[in-house]
């Protein structure tokens, strides 16, 4: 099992930036995949984005493609997830996850963090 624990979450205006941190314990943390999913108010929990054990591969949302980028530390256990080009749309609550399989089903996920906010403004 991992703990993951998020931060870097906040009020932006539209257009601007924010960087989430996803800190994750264990020792193996460099044989997971990361994935960071995001859940509006009354709607379900959807993917974002995600990246292989290796960090040689990433998948992402189509409405997020060339705005988010994914990445991870394996030397710090820390997964990151850079969000540029903030939309009101992309106002929700931010949750990493780790998990066996490069995948965009939450249910492929074995361990989620608690979420952080993150909220546009127009």
């Amino acid at each position: 099992q991992v703990q993951l624990v998020e931060s870097g979450g906040g009020l932006v205006q539209a257009g601007g930036s924010l960087r989430l941190s996803c800190v994750a314990s264990g020792r193996t943390f460099g044989t997971y995949v990361m994935g960071w999913f995001r859940q509006a108010p009354s709607k379900e929990r959807e993917f974002v984005a995600a990246i292989s054990w290796s960090g040689g591969v990433t998948i992402y949302e189509d409405s997020v493609k060339g705005r988010f980028v994914i990445s991870k530390s394996n030397a710090k256990n820390t997964a990151y997830l850079q969000m540029d080009s903030l939309r009101p749309e992309d106002t929700a609550v931010y949750y990493c996850a780790a998990g066996p399989y490069l995948d965009q089903v939450p249910s492929s996920y074995n361990d989620w963090g608690q979420g952080t906010q993150v909220t546009v403004s127009s």
